[in-house]
């Protein structure tokens, strides 16, 4: 054997940790966990609402605390797992999520739900930049890097396909509460696993943790995710105004004292590299143009269609198959082909696929459905994965946290406005339909509310006229989902014409450059 030969033998012994896919497996399952939880309150809210008897603003607040947390301390907790370790902020953050999801089972107030909620945002911000910096970290060998994070990227996917079912049947047999329990075993295997297996790795010289960059960067994105939140709910308001101008000025002063600080929480000058900032930007954007849509498309399934949660929740299961397979070949073929293609191409079939959705009525089938589902689903698999891994590659593995806090940040900001700005559409064209004749005010006024109020409300009329308001709610639903669906559709093509251009010559490791 040559010296060469030895040499080469001896790097890939060590870049190829031993235990990494088992260390792979303990991560994965708290981005599983962390996927369900986001999607098993939907299901749980009408139970928990007869229970706790919140208000209104209460069960908006219930439901919304959440994700208002995550998305205001990702950046905070990745540099903070940067600095700490990640491994320590994993395993802490998970002993938390266990604990305050006990807190959620057993709320007895709206009050005590709340806090509740906004204690598990804070646990669910260190875990998601914590797992995929940790891969980082463990896989050395670009391409088993790859196919790693596509394996996290599939896990994300399935977990939101898979939460409507487990809640479905958790509710079903047990009290609403149990959706929360659910987390405790699997937390417990991931600290006890985790303890072992999985590597300590954090930045050699981080520099002191800048608490004001920490509440500016809390103010600024949750004033932003509640202004987006309060203009889909109840369009413009000086709430919503004010909520906006106050995380717009929060955040271009935490950009400010980013570029002054000589250990800033999170480094400014990542967002030079034109790959990174361009995969930042397509997730984004992606997450904005799908979002909103697969939020309404659920409804359509319901109250449009007739069919019931589960069926409903497995209607939508071929974007969820397409994710997952895209998303665990996605390394390879941005090998064989680019970086550029493969997301561009993934982001233009989502579009094409948008376009499609713009010929729905009230009776397409579900083959033509259930095939844009499918293709959606892969051009997303292949659109996310290869952005996550560019990210990651593009920045030192010090940095790991912060690089991956940003992309989940863009992803919670993208839904955040997606909801917001297709959801006012959908909203806004249901808000117009004319009420048939007979219809009395009140029950006219909850009508138009939403579509599942209109369904509600046509309980208390004759049959014939509550056959006639639920078809017109139904109609102008529908109407507002086409435009919607071709508004998503122009975004994602613009998107996969931006990507290809900013992600020239952009490859990943052992990869084609072009």
């Amino acid at each position: 054997m040559t010296t060469s030969t030895l040499r080469t033998a001896g790097h890939t012994e060590g870049v190829r940790r031993p235990g990494r896919w088992l260390a792979l497996s303990v991560l994965v399952l708290a981005v599983l966990l962390v996927a369900v939880d986001a999607t098993v309150l939907g299901l749980a809210t009408p139970f928990l609402s007869e229970d706790l008897k919140p208000s209104g603003t209460q069960l908006l607040w219930i439901g919304d605390v959440y994700s208002f947390v995550i998305a205001g301390l990702l950046v905070s907790m990745g540099s903070l797992g940067d600095r700490i370790g990640r491994k320590k902020l994993l395993l802490i953050g998970a002993t938390a999520f266990g604990a305050v999801s006990v807190l959620n089972a057993y709320a007895t107030s709206p009050e005590m739900m709340i806090v509740a909620r906004a204690l598990l945002g804070v646990a669910g911000a260190t875990l998601m930049p914590s797992t995929l910096a940790l891969i980082r970290n463990l896989f050395h060998d670009p391409r088993e890097r790859s196919l790693a994070i596509g394996i996290w990227g599939a896990m994300a996917s399935a977990g939101a396909a898979v939460g409507p079912v487990v809640g479905g049947f958790l509710l079903e047999h047990f009290w609403w509460g149990s959706v929360f329990l659910i987390n405790l075993p699997v937390m417990a295997v991931l600290v006890l696993v985790g303890i072992k297996l999985i590597p300590e790795s954090k930045n050699p010289n981080p520099g002191p943790w800048d608490v004001p960059s920490v509440a500016l960067s809390l103010v600024g994105m949750i004033g932003l995710v509640y202004a987006v939140k309060e203009l889909a709910s109840h369009g413009p308001s000086l709430d919503s105004g004010l909520a906006a101008l106050a995380g717009a000025a929060a955040l271009a002063w935490f950009v400010r004292r980013q570029l002054t600080l000589p250990a800033p929480l999170l480094d400014m000058r990542l967002f030079r590299h034109r790959g990174f900032s361009g995969a930042v930007l397509a997730d984004l954007l992606t997450i904005l143009g799908l979002s909103g849509l697969v939020f309404f498309l659920s409804q359509f399934f319901q109250l449009v269609q007739g069919r019931q949660p589960l069926e409903a929740g497995l209607a939508e299961l071929p974007a969820a198959v397409g994710a997952v397979t895209a998303g665990l070949i996605a390394g390879v073929v941005a090998r064989r082909f680019s970086v550029r293609s493969v997301v561009a191409g993934g982001l233009a079939a989502v579009g094409l696929s948008l376009a499609v959705l713009t010929t729905l009525d009230q009776h397409t089938g579900y083959p033509l459905l259930g095939a844009a589902l499918l293709v959606v689903g892969v051009g997303a698999g292949f659109a996310f994965t290869v952005t996550a891994d560019v990210i990651l590659s593009s920045v030192p593995k010090e940095q790991a946290g912060s690089a991956s806090a940003v992309s989940e940040t863009a992803y919670e900001l993208g839904a955040a406005l997606g909801i917001a700005v297709l959801g006012s559409i959908v909203t806004g064209v249901y808000r117009d339909f004319a009420t048939p004749a007979g219809v009395p005010s009140g029950i006219a006024s909850a009508a138009h509310e939403s579509l599942g109020g209109a369904v509600e409300a046509s309980g208390a009329l004759a049959p014939e006229t509550a056959t006639a308001l639920v078809s017109a709610a139904q109609e102008a639903f529908v109407d507002g989902l086409r435009i919607a669906a071709g508004v998503g559709a122009a975004v994602l093509l613009a998107t996969a014409v931006a990507a290809w251009f900013l992600l020239r010559g952009q490859k990943l490791e052992g990869g084609v450059e072009h």
